[in-house]
């Protein structure tokens, strides 16, 4: 579909059948601002957007059965007002894209500039060729700046040329402006997804009511402007567009123009009377600001000190400032993959995916869909620590920091859920913008604790790689101390037959929400376990090197040395579930009881799983949306023995799903570290295309922001085979066969490693700072200023020569001595598009087909 190249993202024809994919895949932003890559002219879209992070609107959730401690409040982020709208008529024939005879056609991505660029000739009804050239740039540098241009060129013909730049609300427009476009996947109302589109809970709720109440108008001449505030959230908004013209690169001339500017709508309309060979270009500075409180009136001013300071400068000054931040930017992050140009065109996108999602979050969050799209509602998960934030910290730990620092601001709230919950401590949400919960399913939703210890390893995790022992003092430890409390009253004592004790958690869900509200989640307690030794480390930590530190946090805190002691016993003495018989680790106490859900005969009609069959049915089977056990083999990779991690591996692949994106890239490092190498590289390339091939066919509501996090960890943590467990930094290289290397760089408290992963050896280059400390395969190694370190390699680990299927777990039995069967729920009716699904038992499916898929007959 695009072009291999290494640097862009290339258009060569306009699809209107693909918008919703090519709208994200060419949207842009900077982790504060993001425009959707929607056409210029702003008519034919899947979802027109323009995002603000965290700019959002709220509204009661309404369960149809209410019980203590639901989700009470539903956030959305808002679609707020469109710039980007620019449209052109000549001899008054409007220029639309999809019905214009177009004799040439480019759109392009530049992730080395930072910009997307459209190049088209249009041959009017009249037969007149007119060159439309456009271009956006979404500010790195300038926070709450956008600089779009147009320009219109008469190639062979004079003729009347009329330019409308507008600004829009989209969200409550009521006239022939309204977004009727998204109602091929637009939800129902009231916190529900609906439309024609059918039944999708990754898609964003569709909110009754007028939004955004007008609060601000003004016209300037060239500049103009409109405020608003939410209904509900009480959250302000200006935006400002500002225009420039030339003609003929001339600043002044014979054109006409006229403003309007209503409470939705603000036009600036020139006329130009177009000569051929003349370009008309209109520039438009565009600027947001946004606060929860603060008057329309002070942002509007914070709006035109932003444009008046972008004013001082030239686009091309603008252009070459946004290409030195690219620079520098890929000096840290790159990742070369030699000899595989689509790969590498893929890796680029997906890092360049994740600058325009976190670079300028500046105390906000990370959205799952950073802010090229309205899925997920634009809430905040655990993606971020787990699967955004690895990449941040070894490459870009400003950002990282900032990122953490959001949660850390959340603390209070996590504590008041907490409370609701009956728990001391804090508890953080599952899924949130404002730090409320706003997951109204709790059983894959709240139920999910992990999120505590996912939140303090990436804050431990940045710590030990950066050094910054300040972010500990100011803010981390006090996140430390209350997730522990939280797992230290959340668990319970048990005493064994031989009078031993064990720490168990039940009543929890796991990474896989496929399987909910278990007892003893295997990826839960090794998390929880994790946190708990945190906690008491970050307390000795604070004692021996922050004495007064120490003493306010003890005072602020009501911290003992018995609770202390008390995380310690409980870490020491976590259950670990284990199966003898299988000789694989449950991924939770009932797991292994269940009946196996036959994947290979699931017909693809039928997947996602979630999106044909109710919870309850899912829920019966050892079925897997995404990594569980198996990502706990790569976070907590220290607790468990080679062997564990193949026979774990083998035994959850076979059942996992990959219904969700954040499953291939674990899959992918896993595989390669147990040596079953080409599925390693099979997950690796799905994760490299997830969005630009829209592998989860999701991809119009946003990209996938966790997925490009983890196609970093697929290279560095998966072929590269480093590890970070508590400070010590190692490889194991497991370079795919026919792979010629792969080169990016670290960031290891003030030094830049850079590591160059070849067949017969891995290389290592200080690139600044001060000497580093690793190993290769239990080799020490110094990185040292001066001449590369060159680690020869005698193999690139393990090779498992097995085909996983459910033929792997063939003839297994249980320790009471039943057989594992496999089968499949069997879909007796069509389902509407809103309706329940009709399935039968699974093992009166299997009795009617003569039990096809049980192991003993394959």
């Amino acid at each position: 579909m695009f072009p291999v190249d290494p640097w862009s993202i290339i258009e060569t024809r306009f699809d209107p059948g693909i918008l919703g994919r090519t709208e994200s895949v060419f949207a842009v932003g900077n982790g504060y601002l993001g425009m959707r890559g929607n056409i210029d002219e702003g008519r034919e879209a899947s979802e027109h957007g323009t995002y603000v992070n965290g700019f959002h609107e709220t509204w009661p959730i309404r369960h149809a059965e209410e019980a203590f401690g639901f989700a009470r409040v539903g956030q959305t982020i808002v679609n707020i007002p469109d710039p980007k709208v620019i449209r052109v008529y000549v001899d008054d024939e409007p220029f639309i894209l999809s019905t214009a005879e177009i004799v040439a056609y480019e759109r392009r991505l530049d992730m080395s500039a930072g910009t997307i660029t459209r190049d088209v000739t249009w041959r009017t009804a009249s037969g007149k060729h007119v060159r439309i050239r456009s271009s956006r740039l979404v500010s790195f540098t300038e926070r709450h700046l956008a600089i779009l241009e147009y320009e219109v060129e008469l190639l062979d013909a004079d003729a009347s040329i009329v330019i409308s730049s507008q600004l829009l609300n989209r969200q409550d427009g009521v006239d022939e402006y309204r977004d009727q476009a998204t109602t091929a996947s637009a939800p129902a109302a009231n916190g529900t997804s609906g439309g024609s589109g059918g039944f999708d809970p990754r898609k964003v709720e569709q909110l009754e009511g007028r939004i955004l109440q007008p609060t601000l108008q003004r016209d300037e001449g060239t500049r103009l402007m409109l405020g608003y505030r939410t209904t509900n959230s009480g959250m302000s908004i200006v935006c400002a567009v500002d225009h420039r013209m030339s003609v003929g690169g001339e600043m002044t001339g014979h054109w006409r123009v006229s403003n309007d500017v209503k409470p939705d709508l603000a036009k600036r309309v020139y006329r130009v009377n177009g000569r051929a060979n003349r370009p008309i270009k209109l520039t438009k500075y565009v600027s947001y600001h946004t606060a929860r409180y603060a008057p329309s009136r002070e942002l509007a001013d914070r709006c035109t000190r932003t444009l008046d300071r972008a004013l001082e400068s030239s686009v091309f000054e603008h252009r070459n400032t946004q290409r030195r931040w690219l620079n520098d930017y890929w000096k840290s992050s790159d990742v070369v993959i030699h000899g595989q140009p689509d790969l590498q065109q893929a890796m680029r996108f997906d890092l360049f995916q994740l600058a325009q999602a976190s670079a300028r979050t500046d105390g906000l969050g990370i959205p799952a869909k950073g802010v090229t799209g309205s899925g997920y509602s634009g809430h905040y998960f655990w993606d971020s620590e787990i699967f955004v934030l690895p990449f941040l910290t070894y490459t870009q730990p400003t950002i990282a920091r900032n990122a953490l620092r959001f949660r850390y601001n959340m603390l209070d709230s996590a504590r008041v859920r907490a409370t609701e919950l009956n728990e001391r401590g804090a508890l953080f949400p599952w899924r949130t913008i404002n730090g409320l919960e706003s997951s109204a399913y709790y059983a894959a939703g709240t139920a999910q604790y992990h999120i505590d210890a996912d939140i303090t390893y990436a804050m431990a995790q940045y710590i030990s790689a950066s050094g910054d022992t300040s972010f500990l003092v100011n803010g981390a430890f006090d996140v430390f101390v209350e997730t522990a409390r939280m797992w230290y009253d959340l668990g319970f004592w048990r005493e064994t037959e031989r009078a031993t004790e064990a720490f168990h958690i039940h009543g929890v869900t796991g990474p896989d929400e496929y399987t909910t509200v278990v007892n003893d989640n295997l990826f839960t307690n090794v998390m929880a376990q994790e946190n708990l030794y945190l906690a008491a480390e970050a307390v000795e930590i604070l004692r021996d090197s922050y004495p007064a530190e120490f003493a306010r946090a003890i005072e602020r805190l009501s911290l003992s040395v018995e609770e202390v002691t008390s995380w310690r016993r409980a870490a020491r003495h976590m259950f670990i579930p284990y199966d003898h018989n299988f000789r694989v680790h449950p991924q939770d106490a009932s797991f292994l009881d269940k009946e196996v859900w036959d994947l290979g005969r699931t017909p693809d009609s039928q997947r996602p799983l979630l999106l044909h069959f109710h919870p309850l049915v899912i829920y019966r089977f050892q079925v897997i949306k995404q990594a569980d056990v198996v990502l706990a083999l790569l976070l907590r990779g220290d607790l468990f023995t080679a062997e564990e991690k193949r026979r774990d591996f083998e035994y959850y692949d076979v059942l996992t799903t990959a219904d969700s994106s954040l499953s291939a890239a674990v899959q992918s490092i896993i595989a390669a570290e147990v040596g079953h190498i080409g599925l390693a590289e099979k997950y690796f390339r799905h994760t490299a295309f997830v969005d630009l091939a829209d592998l989860h066919g999701n991809t119009d509501v946003g990209i996938h922001v966790a997925s490009s996090g983890g196609l970093w960890m697929g290279a560095v943590f998966g072929f590269a085979g480093m590890r970070d467990h508590h400070g010590e930094i190692t490889f194991d290289p497991r370079l795919p066969d026919g792979w010629e290397g792969i080169d990016f760089s670290l960031l290891l408290r003030d030094s830049r490693v850079g590591v160059e992963l070849r067949p017969k050896s891995i290389s290592f280059v200080l690139e600044r700072g001060h000497s580093v400390n690793l190993s290769v395969r239990g080799e020490d190694v110094t990185v040292a200023p001066g001449i590369p370190t060159i680690v020869e390699l005698e193999h690139q680990g393990p090779r498992q020569s097995q085909r996983l299927g459910m033929h792997t777990i063939h003839g297994w039995h249980r320790g009471d001595g039943t057989l594992l069967t496999a089968s499949v729920p069997t879909v007796t009716g069509q389902m509407p598009a809103m309706g329940p699904i009709m399935v039968q038992d699974a093992r009166a499916a299997e009795a009617q087909a003569g039990d096809p898929a049980s192991f003993d007959d394959m």
